[in-house]
């Protein structure tokens, strides 16, 4: 898979040098795919001990585009389930992962997470993607 971040979050005012009239950002396509696919980032964070259990979960599909991962802390009022040394710094350690994806795909890419990890402790959402591209 492919963590590089540029696969995923990237806006570019001119995708093709080459092609002459393309000087607008290429709004939900992704290379390789129709125009008409519309393509979201699926954001998923969770308690960094599903880091293994969910990376693997998307490794296991090969026809996904790759991801990228991140170390995060968490900010809230509920340390009932936090440890000791994060209840100290007022900060909870979490893994943010994103995957950007046609729409389409998403439910089917949700229930297979699900039936591989069946936890409260993953919360996801999705944003639109506007544009999407490289920058050279």
């Amino acid at each position: 898979m492919n963590t590089d971040t540029d696969t995923h979050m990237a806006t570019d005012t001119h995708m093709d040098r080459d092609r002459e009239t393309d000087t607008e950002p290429q709004v939900g396509t992704h290379a390789g795919a129709p125009p008409a696919a519309e393509w979201v980032r699926l954001n998923l964070v969770f308690h960094p001990a599903l880091e293994d259990a969910v990376t693997g979960a998307l490794m296991a599909d090969p026809t996904l585009p790759g991801f990228t991962l991140l170390h995060a802390e968490g900010h809230s009022s509920d340390f009932a389930h936090a440890s000791i040394r994060e209840q100290v710094r007022g900060r909870i350690d979490r893994r943010v992962l994103w995957v950007v994806i046609e729409r389409e795909r998403t439910a089917g890419l949700l229930a297979a997470l699900r039936q591989r990890i069946a936890s409260r402790d993953v919360r996801w959402w999705m944003e639109p993607i506007v544009a999407m591209g490289r920058l050279a």
